[in-house]
C-alpha cells in the first residue's frame, strides 16, 4: 500500500475577504475531489485572505500511480485561474 501526500501553497489574487477566499477554495476543492477521487482540505493560512495551504492525500497499491495522480492534481491547480500555485511538496509512504 502506498500513501501519497501533497501540500500546496496558493496565492489568491482576487480575494478581498475571507468569504471570497472560501468561495474560490470551495470550488477548487470540490472539482479536485470529484475529478481525482482524493481527500483534500485547507490545512494552513485559514485566516489570511490572499494565501492558503491545501493538503491532499491519496492511497493506492501502486507507487507510480499515486505519484502520477498527485502530479495530475498539481497540473490541475496550475491551470486554475482563480489561484496561483506558489509551492508544493509531495511525499510518498
Amino acid at each position: 500500500m502506498t500513501v501519497g501526500t501533497l501540500q500546496v501553497r496558493l496565492h489568491l489574487r482576487n480575494a478581498r475577504s475571507l468569504k471570497d477566499k472560501r468561495h474560490v477554495l470551495r470550488g477548487l476543492k470540490d472539482r479536485i475531489r470529484s475529478r481525482f477521487n482524493v481527500s483534500i482540505a485547507e490545512v494552513g493560512d485559514q485566516d489570511i485572505w490572499k494565501s492558503s495551504t491545501l493538503g491532499v492525500a491519496a492511497v493506492g497499491t501502486d507507487r507510480q500511480y499515486v505519484d502520477g495522480l498527485l502530479a495530475q492534481v498539481v497540473n490541475f491547480i496550475q491551470a486554475n485561474p482563480g489561484a496561483e500555485l506558489v509551492d508544493y511538496n509531495t511525499e510518498l509512504f
